[in-house]
């Protein structure tokens, strides 16, 4: 069975060194982007079989990318949106444009593991 590879988006590096590292743990082949203009890139050359993707980024929000991944390409890719609590409208916007998911940050990453490991 091939690696689930996974596109890990969030511009807070404390977290994103934290979820590269644990769901690499979990046998994932992880790839990180610290904002969405990098992530679209990446998408672009290699695309992943999921997506976790922080809302509040510079250069290209988590919701302009989800509407990138579900516009713009070929492959169905899941999203799971990750995003402080208090963002209920741009949360629901997200869920409007196709993400598949929502975990309020802060989290645990067990919960984010078991919710990944139900979509792919």
């Amino acid at each position: 069975m091939k690696t689930k590879q996974i596109l890990l988006v969030e511009d807070d590096l404390m977290l994103l060194y934290l979820l590269d590292f644990r769901l690499k743990k979990e046998g994932y082949h992880v790839e990180t982007a610290n904002n969405g203009k990098d992530a679209i890139s990446k998408i672009k050359s290699d695309p992943p079989d999921l997506v976790v993707s922080d809302i509040m980024m510079p250069f290209v929000s988590g919701l302009e990318l989800t509407e990138f991944i579900k516009n713009e390409c070929e492959a169905e890719i899941p999203i799971v949106i990750i995003s402080s609590a208090g963002q209920e409208e741009m949360v629901l916007e997200a869920f409007n444009i196709g993400a598949d998911d929502f975990i309020a940050k802060p989290f645990s990453p067990n919960e984010l593991i078991v919710r990944l490991k139900k979509m792919i």
